[in-house]
């Protein structure tokens, strides 16, 4: 059923009186300053004066101001605190233009203005979505649900959310007498975002509201029939209710519990989904007839329950114990069914009074608790549980859609962090965080990953391996042709960051005939011999040592993706020189975080240290090192005055020290590039470097302008093969770089 509206009180010439408003807040929920509402509805009144009439945003004329004023009394009814009350007020103001942002910061403060931010921002991402789905209500995983969990990802704030519920309750009643397209635009928008994220919210308060009256206006002639059927029986049964409610009454009072009974009425989509779901009638509808019993305590329920089915037979299959095992939006309560007096079925709903607040309010019902005791603490602790599924269990909810989807994606994607981006017609998509624009185009169709050639996001042209943001819209370029490159399947390259993009290049390579899988493969690991100056070896000992019968089978593993070009390096590198293992043995090892006692010199190796006597740092402090004549390095604290007074005049002799840490023993290693010249090409080689951690001892270069190229020799310390093919693979997708090598003298 949907909720009666109650109307603001006003003065005879219609404006607001807004000492009775007040006062009916107040009966809802305590105020800390009264004065501080009054001030914000004020502000708002002569802000809209201000700026001059205007129809509403849902064209039935009414005021952002009395907007505001109604979405606060609905956050009242769901106990939110004051700030939450301000910003209710001051909100459709702010995004009718007509009071600034930094007004209402410079008035009543960050917080108010951070909440009222935030619901902007919600406004701003569901703007771009643009719903597809088709009339049927009640299906699974659908575009709403993405959107759903795309602001709940932007969300700082639970009551970010609450407000927007609140605003987007004003606007399906306000279109009440708007044209029917208008009408079922909102109310398509509420059923599949709102709604549910009520439901998720637990606010079931504010989710029968929205499902009622969404549903009036997607499916207006299910709705109206339902509530004919429910009209014509109306008066027998609450003769029937007030019956069973007395039965039950005497039952329990008898049995010394004092409870609460009243007679629940049952939502007309509800009744409409139950029916669908189970192919049933409406006379079939069991909880047409449904009580709830309110009880002190959690042992209470279960003493209720066993009066009622003591009282009336139960019905098999029809008993859920929501409070052993609670819905996952923590909905705990009892229910079962039984037949009743004349052989009728009823539904009994049976909780505590806590239980029946968290039912009706959801996150909204810990506000209430605010103090330092035992119960206000539990209620905190029960709010934070609430927040962080609201964060994170979003995606485990009972309508779940494509489950070998997820199972597919157990291994990675589903426990990591996702973001939520859009495609040009507005639709979101989810992806794992770190996510590409090859993950995103993979995760829309499997033949539009395998044609891409490009992608734009935000209207700009990006690379394949972009890291794509929260709101994000992204366009990918494709080709006529499949043609998916090999080097999207390496590590070092971060082109791809999902298994399930990863997979579907691998499946594609695994369809080529093995010949172009072995050609492919041959000339992919012939490169890299080249790249690292390694010489030819035995292919058919290398496949033996991976696991492969002979080098076709090598080559063939290659080209499909199967097995890491690196791994087969390894094995190369191996049989080359077998007493090195993994490490680079080109040049004596170095360490480039030598430790002296307990503190590391960064850059310089084994010098004697000093602790200086003007400051006397302790481990933990932090220090700088000052190279004295003689005593080796003299240890400050970063403050110390001394160390400022030298660093002044002599800033050359300051090194960077730190206390402990693990040595990382390193090797020097040559690399030739050859390259085309450009201006910044040696910042961007650079920028690798850094990128990675690589430390750069020498940097020689060769320019010929004559032909524009550039012949670069660099000296890098490397821990190990695997960090060098890192290194070399990402130089060598610079823009306008010909070939990396590694360069290095063999001994015989």
């Amino acid at each position: 059923m949907v909720k009666v509206r109650e109307d603001q009180p006003v003065f005879r010439d219609g404006t607001v009186d807004l000492e009775a408003w007040l006062a009916r807040i107040e009966d809802k929920v305590p105020l800390v300053d009264q004065d501080e509402l009054v001030r914000a509805c004020r502000i708002a009144r002569v802000a809209e004066q201000e700026a001059g009439e205007r129809q509403n945003h849902w064209g039935e004329g009414q005021s952002a101001y009395r907007t505001g004023l109604e979405m606060t009394e609905i956050l009242a009814d769901l106990k939110l605190d004051q700030d939450a009350l301000v910003a209710a007020i001051l909100y459709r103001t702010v995004r009718e233009e007509e009071l600034p942002l930094d007004t209402v910061r410079d008035q009543f403060g960050p917080r108010v203005a951070s909440l009222i931010e935030g619901v902007l921002r919600m406004a701003a991402i569901h703007t771009k979505h643009k719903s597809t789905r088709a009339s049927v209500l009640g299906s699974s995983e659908t575009q709403g649900e993405a959107v759903r969990k795309m602001l709940v990802s932007m969300i700082d704030d639970v009551r970010v959310a609450l407000i927007k519920l609140a605003e987007r309750t004003c606007a399906i009643r306000a279109v009440k007498n708007a044209p029917a397209a208008r009408r079922y635009k909102v109310a398509r928008e509420v059923f599949d975002i709102y709604a549910p994220l009520a439901h998720r919210l637990g606010v079931g308060q504010l989710k029968w509201e929205l499902e009622d009256l969404s549903f009036r206006y997607i499916e207006p002639q299910d709705y109206k029939k339902i509530a004919k059927l429910l009209d014509e029986k109306r008066l027998d049964r609450q003769h029937y209710i007030e019956n069973v409610q007395n039965i039950l009454q005497d039952e329990v009072t008898a049995a010394g519990i004092q409870a609460e009974i009243q007679g629940r009425a049952k939502h007309i989509y509800s009744i409409w989904r139950k029916m669908k779901r189970k192919n049933i009638g409406f006379s079939q509808v069991y909880d047409i007839r449904a009580f709830r019993v309110l009880v002190p305590d959690v042992r209470d329920c279960y003493t209720v329950l066993g009066i009622v089915h003591s009282l009336w037979r139960h019905i098999p299959r029809e008993f859920d114990d929501y409070i052993a095992s609670p819905k996952p939006n923590g909905y705990r309560s009892l229910h079962t069914a039984v037949i009743g007096p004349e052989g009728k079925v009823v539904e009994v709903q049976i909780r505590t009074h806590d239980m029946h607040d968290d039912a009706e309010l959801g996150v909204c019902a810990h506000w209430v608790y605010k103090g330092t005791d035992a119960k206000s603490k539990a209620h905190s602790r029960g709010y934070e549980d609430k927040v962080n599924w609201l964060r994170q269990v979003l995606e485990w909810h009972d309508e779940l859609g494509d489950i070998q989807e997820m199972v597919e994606e157990m291994g990675v994607d589903v426990t990591s962090d996702r973001i939520y981006v859009l495609t040009p017609e507005g639709h979101v998509v989810d992806l794992s965080k770190g996510a590409t624009p090859l993950d995103f185009a993979y995760k829309i169709h499997t033949d539009i990953g395998h044609r891409c050639r490009g992608a734009k996001v935000n209207g700009r042209i990006v690379p394949l391996t972009h890291r794509l943001k929260i709101g994000d819209q992204v366009s990918i370029l494709t080709g006529k042709e499949a043609s998916p490159s090999r080097d999207w399947l390496n590590p070092d390259l971060n082109y791809v960051n999902s298994s399930r993009a990863r997979a579907k290049i691998r499946q594609w390579f695994k369809s080529l005939d093995r010949g172009e899988n072995i050609s492919a493969g041959k000339s992919m690991l012939m490169r890299e011999l080249q790249r690292f100056n390694l010489p030819r070896v035995d292919m058919n000992e290398v496949a033996r040592q991976v696991n492969f019968t002979e080098a076709d089978d090598l080559y063939a593993a290659i080209g499909a993706g199967d097995i890491r070009l690196m791994q087969v390096v390894h094995s190369i590198e191996n049989l080359v020189n077998p007493q090195q293992q993994d490490e680079i043995k080109v040049g004596p090892a170095s360490d480039t975080d030598q430790p002296s006692g307990d503190l590391v010199i960064h850059g310089v190796g084994n010098m004697m240290t000093s602790i200086a006597k003007c400051c006397k740092p302790v481990p933990g402090d932090p220090v700088v090192g000052f190279i004295t004549l003689g005593r080796g390095v003299s240890i400050h604290r970063q403050d110390c005055v001394n160390l400022l007074q030298l660093k002044s005049r002599e800033p050359e002799r300051v090194i960077e020290v730190s206390w402990g840490g693990q040595t990382r023993r390193t090797y020097p290693v040559e690399l030739n590039i050859l390259a085309y010249d450009r201006t910044g090409l040696l910042r961007d080689i650079m920028m690798v470097m850094a990128n990675n951690n690589i430390n750069v001892t020498s940097v020689n270069t060769l320019s010929n302008k004559d032909e524009s190229q550039a012949d670069m020799r660099l000296t890098i310390e490397i821990e190990d093969i695997d960090a060098l093919g890192k290194i070399m693979a990402q130089m060598s997708k610079i823009s306008n770089v010909a070939d990396v090598r590694r360069v290095f003298q063999r001994t015989h």
